[in-house]
């Protein structure tokens, strides 16, 4: 089984619904408060490990549960990396 890890960065206001979304497609969330870019905004960083034919569906899913954006400024910052090991306790 080919796996991934989504990692998005996603703004406070957003990351409800969009973990919500995510667990009622049963996939695994774990949230980690983050800040950065321009003016420290609250962000969060979610991680997503899950096989490689649902990376479409997932990415998806986060697209569909963003808010707005505020002029000037990214809904969110994704990144998809394989992995080599996966392991559930």
């Amino acid at each position: 089984i080919t796996m991934k890890l989504i990692i998005a960065i996603v703004r406070d206001a957003d990351t409800d619904s969009i973990s919500h979304a995510l667990t009622a497609a049963d996939l695994r969330v774990t949230q980690v408060a983050s800040t950065g870019g321009f003016l420290r905004r609250g962000n969060t960083t979610l991680l997503i490990g899950l096989e490689d034919e649902q990376t479409p569906h997932a990415l998806e899913i986060i697209r569909t549960n963003l808010g707005p954006a505020e002029p000037n400024t990214h809904r969110a910052t994704i990144f998809v990396v394989n992995v080599d090991q996966y392991v559930h306790f």
